[in-house]
């Protein structure tokens, strides 16, 4: 089977943490032909299907020079074996704009993973806000009296933007409201964006654990992303510590609530962000944490995701 996956350029791959060269490989090992494209190779011109300029790729099995390309050459979407959208963060307006193309491709027959109604559907800050039950205390909105009255209702607060990715503009606030009129401005721009605002949540030290859902399905350890010194962000791109722990109780019972929910909705493969009990964030872009999770604990995970591929494309 054709696999092509829509991506960001393959020389910015670590291939030895990253997780579309995982599926890569465990694809590759099973046979398929994998084919690459950027995003801002999909094309639409009326009276033809949605197209890019895609190259089929080898891997090579060479830490360096890990990949083989071959020349790009036009090729319909629909006529791929499935289509794996995995474009990193942000979902900006041209990420906005792909998942349109990738619709119509669906259309025209393309099967596309995940799929773009429910990329557009579930941005990944505001996507929690279906689950009061599992989030910690939350604050969405542009107004800076807003902000101020909740944290004069929790004393400490973290604040973020809804469109950053590996912590990026995550400010944390204590009893003292030390600059928080100055960082609110910040993220709002002046009243222009909206920022969210959520209770700091002081299990934060212990990790903040990326739970993957494929299928609705929980793999059974998570990710915990832990701080390191003065940081307080456990993001693994800003220095963050990664873990495997085994789900607790509190974990299944937010992911056996919530993957089957996105599952159904075309979510195949979503990665579940919770610190101590409360859930924070639902990524569905393009989450990460595969290799980690393999190498501490010894489970496949790129080989239950593959398989999960599988069926859903043979379904």
């Amino acid at each position: 089977m054709k696999l092509l996956f829509v991506c960001d350029p393959l020389d910015h791959f670590k291939i030895y943490k990253d997780t579309t060269f995982a599926m890569m490989r465990e694809a590759a090992a099973r046979g398929h032909l994998l084919h690459v494209c950027l995003p801002q190779d999909i094309t639409w011109q009326s009276g033809a299907r949605v197209g890019a300029h895609t190259r089929e790729i080898a891997l090579t099995g060479d830490a360096r020079d890990w990949y083989r390309a071959s020349e790009p050459l036009p090729a319909a979407l629909a006529d791929f074996g499935a289509v794996l959208m995995r474009k990193d963060p942000p979902f900006d307006s041209e990420y906005f704009y792909a998942t349109h193309l990738l619709e119509q491709a669906e259309r025209e027959g393309a099967r596309v993973v995940n799929k773009p109604r429910a990329l557009r559907d579930h941005p990944e800050k505001l996507a929690i806000l279906e689950f009061p039950q599992f989030i910690p205390p939350t604050l969405v909105t542009r107004h800076e009296a807003d902000v101020k009255r909740f944290h004069a209702e929790h004393r400490d607060i973290i604040l973020k933007p809804l469109d950053g990715m590996g912590g990026m503009g995550i400010f944390r606030v204590g009893p003292d409201g030390l600059n928080l009129g100055s960082i609110t401005e910040t993220l709002n721009r002046g009243g222009a964006q909206t920022v969210m605002v959520q209770r700091y949540l002081h299990e934060i030290v212990d990790g903040d654990k990326r739970i993957i859902s494929i299928a609705g399905k929980p793999v059974p350890h998570s990710l915990a992303r832990i701080p390191q010194g003065s940081e307080i962000r456990g993001n693994l791109a800003v220095g963050g510590k990664g873990v495997a722990l085994e789900l607790s109780a509190r974990d299944r019972e937010i992911a056996e609530t919530v993957g089957p929910v996105l599952a159904a909705r075309g979510l195949l493969f979503v990665g579940l962000d919770v610190i101590g009990d409360c859930l924070t964030e639902i990524n569905v872009t393009s989450p990460t944490g595969f290799q980690e999770i393999t190498q501490q604990t010894g489970i496949d995970v790129a080989k239950v995701f593959v398989d999960a591929l599988e069926a859903e494309l043979a379904a």
